[in-house]
């Protein structure tokens, strides 16, 4: 065939011999844009006092009566809830801190979740403290505690000075030794006496809560009942 002929073939996009074969040429496009770039078509706000409020609903579109407020939206804060073993005069075990392996006697449980518990001190040198009941073991062993007054004891009362801390921190000093209270002093022989009198009526209670907890390497925890 004529070169020309190939060339006005492929351009009407007609079917065209390749020996014994043909094969369809694609079409260029008819027309084409006047702009280089095509312009971008400007999105069309419609405010809400022009919609059209007839039986015709539009999609996507809340009217004030219908916008409602999802309570998933607010965080509402839910007190920490004790264990059923754990009530005020059973005798935990202490799993972590620097009292780690001693017997304590459960007083009350705080606003914040913590538990207060106490030795007594007088027992065991366990003060009046805070612990958080996942780093304890509850026994089955309780002690009456109905005439031991806590009352006055909260989680402010275990509040610290940050101004000091941070000015000891900044100046460079050493660390000074924590300096107890004549007040906590006082609260504490308070407890010692109302729970020393609960545990001298049980015989060997005071020896059990002087006696530390531990295991051996035959000793098999989740076989235990405490």
């Amino acid at each position: 065939n004529h070169p020309d002929e190939d060339s006005t073939t492929a351009a009407t996009g007609k079917m065209v011999a390749a020996g014994s074969k043909t094969a369809k040429v694609a079409k260029g496009p008819r027309w084409y844009p006047a702009e280089d770039e095509p312009s971008k078509k400007k999105a069309v706000v419609v405010k809400q006092n022009e919609v059209n409020t007839g039986n015709r609903k539009k999609k996507g579109y809340c009217t004030d009566n219908q916008i409602k407020i999802s309570n998933t939206q607010f965080y509402h804060p839910q007190p920490t809830k004790i264990r059923a073993s754990i009530t005020p005069g059973t005798v935990l075990i202490l799993l972590a801190g620097r009292f780690r392996g001693k017997r304590v006697v459960c007083l009350k449980a705080l606003e914040s979740g913590l538990l207060l518990v106490s030795g007594p001190y007088k027992v065991n040198g366990v003060p009046i403290r805070r612990v958080n009941q996942a780093y304890v073991i509850a026994t089955s062993t309780k002690i009456d505690v109905s005439k031991v007054d806590v009352s006055s004891i909260t989680d402010a009362y275990f509040a610290r000075d940050k101004s000091s801390e941070e000015e000891e921190f900044f100046a460079g000093d050493e660390p000074k030794k924590a300096v107890v209270s004549d007040q906590r002093k006082k609260d504490q022989e308070k407890v010692d006496a109302a729970l020393i009198k609960s545990i001298d009526s049980v015989p060997l209670m005071k020896n059990y809560l002087k006696s530390k907890f531990s295991l051996g390497n035959n000793d098999k925890p989740h076989e235990m009942v405490f």
